[in-house]
Order: structure tokens, then C-alpha cells, then sequence
């Protein structure tokens, strides 16, 4: 178990990835190797909010990344790299991520916590989650069942397959593969 007081040692009792060190905590980066002092990190509570619930990111605050990547800690090596992962879309963090270098531990470490699977999109373009309803955009003939799935049809409480094109649903009573591109949100 990483030691508290060892990892904010290490840091100078500030956040290794911003500076800041407004409500200094410690996070444990997931999938680590062991749980010695190298597997956390010390974090203001700006960057733990942002860490740990990915739908408040504000892409401005993480270009601290670009000093912090170099850290010598591959920890912060890592969620650097996991972090500029997420804000591809961002011009500057795609560059930040070309220059960034981790030797092969550390990359297996950060590759090992980010889900590399493409999403699954409906036919406008909006990735489907396990869960979701989704209604039919054309008639389909379901081959074995002897009906056809009218256009417009909700396809409730859909699951993921292995192949991001396609999702398995219930149509009348039946558990059906459909391709996500006939569906819509």
C-alpha cells in the first residue's frame, strides 16, 4: 500500500501533474504493477475530480501535462499518457502525445487502464452504451424468426457485441443481432 507521507515527500507537497497544491490527496493509479510508493501520485483536488469522473474534464486546465510528462515518476508518466489520451481531439494534446516517450513497462502500464475498443455508432453518428434504447430506421427481415422488424420499432435495454458494428436486442420476444447502423438513439 502506497505510504501518504512518502508520495507527498516525493512531490514537494504539491500536485505532480498541475503544481497546485489546493486540497492535495493521493491517487492510486489504477492497474498498477505493485503498491509500493511509485503506483500514486500526489493530486490537487481539481485534477482528482477530473480524474476520477471523466464527464467534468475541462481540456484548458490539463495542459499543465506539458511539464508534468516529463516528470521522472512513471506514474505521472502515466496518467499523463492516459490523460492526453482522452483529449485527442485536442490539436495541442496530440502533439504533447506524439512527443511523449515511455519505455515498454510504463506504456503496457498506461495501455493497460484505457479501453481501446472503437465505439458503437447509431446511423447519426452517437455512441450506443449497454443500456440504451434505440429505435429501428428501416424494416428488417429477421433470417430464422419468420417476421420482419418494422422501421420505427424500440429496441429497449440494448447490449454491446464484440463487433462495434453490430448490438443484440429483444424484438418481439426475440433476441436479435441488428446492425447499429439501422438503429438511432
Amino acid at each position: 500500500m502506497a505510504n501518504e507521507q512518502a508520495v507527498f515527500k516525493r512531490a514537494n507537497q504539491a500536485c505532480e501533474l498541475c503544481g497546485s497544491s489546493d486540497g492535495l490527496g493521493m491517487y492510486v493509479v489504477p492497474e498498477s504493477p505493485d503498491e509500493s510508493d511509485n503506483s500514486a501520485i500526489a493530486v490537487c483536488a481539481t485534477c482528482l475530480a477530473q480524474l476520477t469522473d471523466a464527464s467534468s474534464i475541462d481540456a484548458t486546465h490539463w495542459r499543465c501535462l506539458n511539464d508534468a510528462m516529463w516528470s521522472s515518476v512513471p506514474a505521472v508518466q502515466v496518467v499523463s499518457w492516459r490523460m492526453l489520451k482522452q483529449l485527442e481531439g485536442e490539436p495541442w494534446a496530440l502533439d504533447l502525445l506524439d512527443m511523449l516517450y515511455l519505455d515498454d513497462d510504463t506504456l503496457a502500464w498506461a495501455k493497460a487502464g484505457v479501453d481501446d475498443r472503437e465505439p458503437t455508432l447509431d446511423s447519426n453518428g452517437e455512441a450506443l452504451q449497454a443500456g440504451d434504447t434505440v429505435h429501428l430506421i428501416k424494416d428488417l427481415t429477421v433470417k430464422g424468426a419468420n417476421f420482419t422488424a418494422k422501421r420505427g420499432t424500440p429496441v429497449r435495454n440494448i447490449r454491446l457485441t464484440q463487433n462495434p458494428l453490430h448490438i443484440e436486442g429483444k424484438v418481439n420476444g426475440q433476441t436479435i443481432v441488428i446492425i447499429a447502423a439501422y438503429t438511432k438513439k
